[in-house]
């Protein structure tokens, strides 16, 4: 039993069941005698739901991670060298990435039974800015260990160069010598784009999966709705069967009581008959 493996498991859980967990985490490291493992188990906090979403989609999509630490990493670096036409097209794909991203998350949580609501979605895309801003806030974020969103309050102003990009951008500066991008610079460039046109490129796979799925459930809507009515109207058929059968179940014993009575009266005016019969006999006879 160690630390890492104690926080890796109780962040993999649901919100609902840290706290038990955790409880029974400090009484194992406490019966094992380390109550210095037992007091750090005890100081880890339950997850937000923003958190958790955030933690989710590390430890479900981990392809996600290292391209977007890898874009984090090239942005920071094009904010220091490049000029604003390059930030802005990078700050677009940036921005489409961090969309299609929450998206994913926000479709992971409800297939983890906790939908979410606008208000958290824009916590767990805050955090996906806060991870291309600032490196330290990237290696929380990767460790899949949060117990609060966090915050882009440090590192390039994405929201700016946004802001920007509505008005027309300056002449650029004329070059002075010792000002060229060294090739280290190229590099950082270089892959900046790489990673920018590979998320764009899943931008387009995540849009092109959530048309098909939006497609799936309007279909199996559809079909839901359909087998509603056919249910409805089924279980109308069924209680006017119902009634139809217990009508009938009526109408036949009062028929079979019908039948009784008469047949017991037929026999009543056969003996009836009999006896008439045989008094008549005798009043006729000769021998009378």
């Amino acid at each position: 039993m160690d630390y890492d493996s104690v926080a890796d498991e109780l962040y993999a859980l649901r919100p609902e069941e840290f706290t038990a967990a955790r409880a029974s985490a400090v009484a194992s490291a406490r019966t094992a005698g380390d109550r210095e493992l037992a007091e750090r188990i005890r100081t880890l906090r339950k997850p937000s739901l923003a958190a958790w979403v955030s933690n989710l989609l590390v430890r479900s999509s981990p392809g996600e991670v290292e391209p977007l630490l890898r874009l984090g990493e090239g942005l920071r670096q094009a904010h220091q060298d490049l000029d604003g036409t390059q930030l802005r097209e990078l700050s677009r794909r940036q921005h489409a990435l961090i969309r299609a991203l929450s998206l994913q998350a926000r479709q992971l949580a409800k297939e983890a039974g906790h939908p979410i609501g606008e208000s958290v979605q824009r916590e767990v895309e805050n955090t996906l800015h806060a991870v291309l801003a600032d490196p330290e806030a990237a290696r929380a974020w990767a460790g899949g260990r949060l117990a609060k969103p966090l915050s882009a309050a440090v590192g390039f102003p994405a929201a700016a160069e946004g802001a920007r990009a509505q008005r027309p951008a300056p002449a650029p500066a004329p070059s002075r010598p010792g000002k060229k991008p060294s090739e280290q610079q190229k590099r950082r460039l270089a892959q900046a784009r790489k990673d920018a046109e590979a998320a764009e490129r899943e931008l387009r796979k995540l849009q092109d999966e959530a048309a098909a799925a939006g497609q799936e459930a309007a279909e199996a809507k559809q079909q839901v709705e359909g087998l509603q009515r056919r249910v409805e109207e089924l279980t109308g058929e069924l209680e006017r069967a119902r009634n139809e059968h217990q009508q009938a179940r009526f109408a036949d014993r009062t028929a079979r009581e019908r039948a009784r009575t008469a047949d017991r009266r037929v026999r009543e005016a056969g003996r009836k008959a009999a006896t008439a019969a045989a008094q008549l006999e005798r009043l006729t006879s000769p021998d009378v």
